[in-house]
């Protein structure tokens, strides 16, 4: 069965438990049965010999066992911190999908262990560096595999506790090798794709809090609408442009700030030849469907390839049963989920830029000519105001620009040269995500800025019910100004964490086309 995006997000999310049905184990169980029978009188790389620049040396058949462990422990050399266990829950979940497909020849018990470890919370400690992606995550899944065995280390409940503890909490025997399970376990890419999942999903929720704040923005300046309107959109060609200005309009709709480009809007001031309104608003402003539609399309187009690769085989070599063969390749190199990881990383970057500079805007009252500086709302000169908060924001930013360089083409050639031409996929999906999360700290402090802004025009009664909604919902997650200066850090985290906590229409929403 092919995994949805639904399914991913239900299970690594929601925490939902997992199933297996009796035709996936009767599917496993026929490869597995299939290769121990292939392999007798063959050579079959993994199975029988060495491995990567090794795979010239025949392994004796009694050693077969003895070769699959010493490829697990000898590959468990992760360092670095460990990763979050939201990552490795997807991991672990990206992992059984592509085992259970059959073209692997792991036992059932494999199968099963997996299942058992997300759906009773048991997980691997894997750490953030080690994988170049290319022979799949291979140091990163080691630790899982290392951990089924029951010779690893698990985090479970708050806890880093030993494997094989956990594992007899539950009644789970560690994994017995029943010919290539180490070869099948570590290779492939399963850690990258469940980190860039993750990615994913706070992606697309970044843009969402981007469109919500930035029509507040629109009311909080009273723009002129004709910028984010269909009929201009539609002349773009640009389905994320599109969808993008599609979503103001709905934030925006029965707003009584939103002005209309009408006629009397075009005053002169007395004896001179300057119209009293901005002509345009800033580029921050004005262009924001233009800004944020290429960064969702491109979240749409790497949730493609993510679902592809979730539901992909990703292991050397393929146990084809159908042929009664063994295909030997390289379905384990990570470079498409490497490209999207860059890719979405940039986009990422790109909205935490228009984030910083339309707080940039909120607070320099020789441009916005409406709020007072920095939103301070004491004595100024005496007072700051939200002045600090800036500072965060501007130093975050620089830190996004510089994570901003490529692992996709970070080529480093490794592995006695036998992986001469490597993914980075897993650095790549790390890093991505250290933009993310910083990028949450960003629009936090302009979802302060914005709120505030709202409160001190007082005018809570023109917004569109949408954005009221959003402002009634914001006076239980920040304290409002009064020009008295107070520490905003853990107002600041209360609002990330807020934002983190994604809507499943988010998530959930029917993809547009990327293409036209």
């Amino acid at each position: 069965m092919q995994l949805t995006h639904e399914e991913v997000y239900n299970v690594v999310f929601k925490k939902e438990k997992l199933n297996i049905s009796y035709d996936e184990l009767e599917r496993t169980n026929s490869s597995n049965v299939f290769i121990q029978n292939h392999a007798k009188g063959k050579i079959i790389y993994g199975v029988n010999t060495g491995f990567g620049p090794m795979a010239q040396y025949v392994i004796n058949d009694t050693q077969q066992k003895e070769l699959q462990l010493n490829l697990i422990r000898s590959h468990c050399s992760g360092s670095g911190d460990m990763i979050d266990p939201l990552f490795i829950r997807a991991t672990l979940l990206a992992r059984l999908n592509s085992l259970k497909q059959g073209y692997s020849g792991v036992s059932n018990q494999t199968i099963l262990i997996l299942r058992d470890f997300i759906n009773y919370e048991i997980y691997p400690v894997i750490y953030q560096h080690g994988g170049v992606g290319a022979s799949g995550d291979l140091v990163q899944l080691s630790h899982i595999a290392l951990s089924m065995i029951g010779e690893g280390e698990v985090y479970h409940k708050g806890a880093i506790l030993p494997s094989r503890q956990v594992m007899e909490q539950f009644g789970i025997a560690p994994l017995e090798i029943s010919l290539r399970e180490g070869l099948a376990l570590i290779n492939g890419t399963s850690t990258m794709t469940g980190v860039g999942y993750v990615n994913l999903f706070y992606g697309k929720n970044l843009v969402d809090w981007m469109v919500k704040l930035s029509a507040m923005m629109y009311e909080v300046f009273s723009v002129f609408d004709d910028f984010f309107s269909e009929e201009l959109n539609a002349t773009k060609k640009h389905p994320g442009q599109q969808y993008i200005a599609e979503q103001l309009r709905d934030q925006l709709k029965e707003s009584k700030s939103i002005r209309k480009r009408v006629k009397k809007n075009y005053v002169f001031q007395k004896e001179t030849n300057v119209l009293e309104n901005k002509m345009q608003e800033y580029y921050s402003i004005r262009c924001t469907p233009q800004i944020l539609g290429p960064i969702y399309d491109t979240l749409l187009y790497a949730e493609g390839v993510l679902n592809s690769e979730i539901n992909s085989v990703s292991d050397n070599p393929i146990i084809h049963e159908e042929t009664e063969n063994v295909f030997h390749g390289g379905n384990f190199h990570g470079d498409y989920v490497s490209l999207e990881m860059d890719k979405i990383k940039l986009a990422i970057i790109k909205l935490s830029i228009l984030s910083e500079r339309q707080l940039n805007y909120l607070f320099n009252e020789k441009i916005n000519r409406t709020l007072p500086p920095f939103l301070n709302q004491g004595v100024l000169g005496l007072n700051l105001g939200l002045q600090g908060t800036q500072f965060p924001a501007t130093s975050t930013v620089s830190e996004n620009m510089t994570l901003g360089s490529s692992n996709y083409i970070n080529n480093i050639s490794t592995n006695g040269d036998n992986q001469d031409v490597v993914s980075m996929g897993t650095n790549a999906a790390l890093i991505a995500n250290r933009v993310i999360k910083n990028t949450y700290e960003v629009v936090a402090i302009q979802y302060m800025a914005v709120m505030n802004a709202v409160n001190y025009l007082k005018i809570e009664d023109k917004l569109s019910p949408k954005n009221r909604e959003l402002f009634e919902d914001a006076k239980s997650v920040m304290p409002f100004s009064d020009g008295q200066d107070v520490t905003h850090y853990k107002t600041l985290r209360t609002i990330k964490e807020h934002l983190l906590k994604m809507e499943e229409a988010t998530v959930n929403e029917p993809p547009v086309p990327v293409f036209q």
